[in-house]
C-alpha cells in the first residue's frame, strides 16, 4: 500500500517511552508489536529468523515464527502499515521517522563540529529520556547504554561550544543535564565548573568541585583527578 505523501509522516518515538504516532495521532500498539517495531528501528533490515529468535528467545523455532506472523498480522489489522516485508527480510517502511535516528545525527554533529550550534532543532533530542527505559531485553539494554554514552559526550561537547559562544546559561543547562544522567561522571562535573569559571563565578566552581569530591570519596573511595583540581583558582580550599 503506497503512503499518501500529503499526510504527515508516521513517527516512532523510542526516547523516554515507546510511542507510535500516525497522521491522525498516537496509536496504541500491543507489547509484541512494540518490540518488533523498536527492534526494526534500531537494526534497519532484519531477517525473519533473527527477529523470531531475538524477540521470542524462550520459544521453539516454529512457535517463535508463528508469534512473528501473528504480530505482523495484528499490526496490519490495526491499520499500522509500517513494516516492509520483502521475502525473508523485514524493515520499517522508509517514510517512518524515528527519533533515535535523528538523535544520532544530532549527537554526532555536535561532537564532530565546532562553533556556535545556533538554533539546531535537533538539540532538544539530547535532553530527551533514555532509550526505552524499563525494557530489560539484552538488545535494548546494549543499545540504551550505547546511546547513553553518545548523549553524555554530546552534552559535554555542546556545553563547551556554548561557552565559547558566550551562551553560558544554555551551557550550564547542558552540563547539569549531564551530571543528572551520571552523577559520578567527573567530566560532567568539569563541564559545570568550566561554565562557572567562564562567568567568573569562582565560588560556585569551588562549591561544585567540593560536592563532587565528597560524592566520589563516599561512593568510590577515590579523589578527583589532578586535571580537575588544576581547574580551580590557586589556593582554593576545595583544591587542597
Amino acid at each position: 500500500m503506497p503512503y499518501d505523501t500529503s499526510l504527515p509522516a508516521p513517527a516512532l518515538r523510542l526516547l523516554g517511552t515507546f510511542r507510535y504516532e500516525a497522521p491522525g495521532g498516537a496509536v496504541a500498539v500491543e507489547a509484541p508489536g512494540q518490540r518488533l517495531l523498536a527492534f526494526l528501528a534500531l537494526h534497519r533490515s532484519v531477517s525473519r529468523g533473527v527477529l523470531a529468535g531475538t524477540l521470542w528467545p524462550d520459544s521453539g523455532e516454529g512457535h517463535a515464527h508463528g508469534s512473528l506472523r501473528t504480530t505482523l498480522w495484528r499490526l496490519r489489522r490495526g491499520g499500522r502499515h509500517v513494516v516492509d516485508v520483502r521475502g525473508e527480510m523485514l524493515s520499517l517502511r522508509e517514510e517512518v521517522t524515528v527519533d533515535v535516528h535523528a538523535f544520532r545525527r544530532t549527537a554526532l554533529r555536535v561532537v564532530g563540529s565546532d562553533g556556535d550550534p545556533g538554533n539546531d532543532p535537533g538539540l532538544g533530542l539530547l535532553f530527551a529520556g533514555d532509550l526505552l527505559p524499563g525494557w530489560d531485553e539484552e538488545w535494548a539494554f546494549l543499545e540504551r547504554e550505547r546511546l547513553r554514552q553518545l548523549r553524555l559526550h554530546a552534552l559535554e561537547a555542546l556545553s563547551a561550544r556554548l561557552i565559547r559562544c558566550g551562551r553560558h546559561a544554555l551551557a550550564l543547562d547542558a552540563a547539569l543535564t549531564c551530571v543528572g544522567i551520571e552523577p559520578l561522571r567527573e567530566s560532567a562535573h568539569r563541564a559545570v565548573v568550566a561554565v562557572h569559571l567562564a562567568e567568573h563565578n569562582a565560588v560556585e566552581a569551588v562549591r561544585q568541585y567540593g560536592a563532587f569530591r565528597r560524592l566520589v570519596r563516599a561512593e568510590l573511595g577515590v579523589e578527583p583527578s589532578a586535571r580537575f583540581r588544576a581547574m580551580l583558582p590557586p589556593g582554593s580550599a576545595a583544591g587542597r
